[in-house]
């Protein structure tokens, strides 16, 4: 087993269908799904059209509980503790709807946080008359005890709920949750994880990390369909969690009642990207054909090497390898240094403030740098920019069809944009 050559293509990239002549780098926005999983969606669609009354009464909730089984083994829980939803803002706009927020209570966040998200609870506390606290971390010193002791300074008596990512967004900086949520539990604080990168990024297990809510997209690490995500409610919550749409409720196939049923059928849909999530999550759990693996670690391992295990360490040695591309060329840095909060699949970068000014970017949907577009238009490069305060930040990431060609394609278009402009 050898690793892949710097100019050679993926040997995993076949079991995509991405387009020969596109360096795809951002798999942390819209991570596209392997060609088996999109099959599997395309099986689940033929069965709900075919007969959708024989589908919707009698398939469909046995089908979901079989997948949500696999989902919960894999991050660890029970299936009766989740839910699927669309994506991970409809699982975290659940919570909201399920908070019960009074005058002068507080909405702890911080400013790492995701911008869909800050803006939900942001309206959600303005409606209450309660308050949204944003607390600000420590940019020159950002490791887990500065993190943590910057966010629990914010705490006060009117804390109501602590919402924190389990890996930011734009910073793509891993959140010490596991500390957070013992020191809130103690102190009797809810919290809510928006958790989209860590599934299958990282390791995850919800019965030991005891949160009260934790929402994601599958459609990100995992590379479950669109459309995919879940909401984990931990026992304690599920009495008072309320949807977010209304509709009839209760079993459409008479099942016993369950905290569930107000989300299994918020009217006509096709759930065929929850159950296709279960064979996305039976494609990473796969054996890694050895012909394909890159250089096992510990060759004395007699364990099978999946596509998991060779996702993680081909992400790892490709972030690495973009960080040195990114350096050494336009000497751009990583905004986040210590390896406590480092992830090994995505990783941000600070672009160079000389070379790439902010002043007219917004950084907001709908507003994309010159950059990003350049990048796409003269080498077919897709990879987002990212306003962070007064930075620019550019965000790469990396997945099992990515190959080293690739970042260096990157490195040397970014510095060719800087002559150009």
């Amino acid at each position: 087993m050898t690793e892949t050559s710097a100019n050679e293509p993926s040997p995993w990239r076949s079991l995509w269908n991405l387009p020969d002549d596109v360096a795809y780098l951002n798999h942390g926005s819209f991570g596209p799904s392997p060609i088996v999983v999109q099959k599997s969606y395309e099986y689940w669609t033929r069965q709900l059209e075919q007969q959708p009354m024989n589908f919707f009464l009698r398939e469909m909730e046995p089908a979901l509980e079989k997948s949500l089984a696999v989902l919960a083994n894999f991050v660890g829980t029970s299936r009766g503790n989740l839910v699927f939803v669309d994506n991970a803002t409809f699982g975290m706009n659940i919570v909201a709807a399920s908070t019960r927020l009074e005058t002068d209570d507080e909405v702890l966040v911080n400013d790492h946080e995701y911008g869909a998200v800050t803006r939900l609870w942001r309206r959600t506390c303005q409606k209450a008359g309660a308050r949204l606290v944003t607390c600000e971390l420590p940019a020159a010193e950002l490791h887990t005890e500065s993190v943590f002791e910057s966010i629990f300074t914010r705490v006060t008596s009117h804390t109501k709920l602590i919402v924190v990512s389990h890996v930011t967004s734009p910073t793509a900086m891993v959140m010490p949750v596991e500390k957070i949520c013992r020191r809130a539990k103690e102190l009797g604080i809810p919290v809510c994880i928006d958790g989209p990168h860590a599934v299958a990024m990282l390791p995850l297990n919800l019965r030991e990390l005891d949160c009260d809510f934790y929402t994601a997209s599958c459609h990100k690490w995992l590379s479950a369909p669109f459309g995919s995500g879940f909401l984990y409610v931990a026992p304690r919550q599920q009495k008072r969690i309320q949807p977010a749409v209304i509709s009839w409720g209760g079993s459409i196939s008479g099942r016993q009642p369950g905290w569930k049923d107000e989300f299994n059928w918020l009217g006509t849909r096709n759930p065929a990207a929850f159950l296709a999530t279960a064979d996305a999550i039976r494609f990473l759990l796969s054996t890694a054909s050895p012909e394909n693996c890159t250089q096992l670690e510990n060759t004395q391992s007699t364990k099978p090497h999946t596509m998991l295990d060779e996702l993680q360490q081909r992400s790892r040695q490709l972030t690495q390898l973009a960080t040195n591309e990114l350096r050494h060329t336009i000497e751009a840095k990583p905004i986040i240094h210590d390896r406590s909060l480092r992830n090994d699949s995505m990783v941000s970068f600070v672009l160079p403030a000389e070379l790439f000014p902010t002043q007219s970017f917004k950084g907001k949907a709908g507003h994309r740098h010159p950059l990003q577009d350049w990048l796409w238009q003269h080498h077919r490069i897709e990879i987002p920019l990212v306003a962070w305060g007064s930075q620019l930040l550019i965000r790469a990431s990396a997945h099992l069809y990515n190959s080293p060609e690739e970042y260096s394609r990157l490195a040397a278009a970014v510095r060719d944009f800087t002559h150009e402009v």
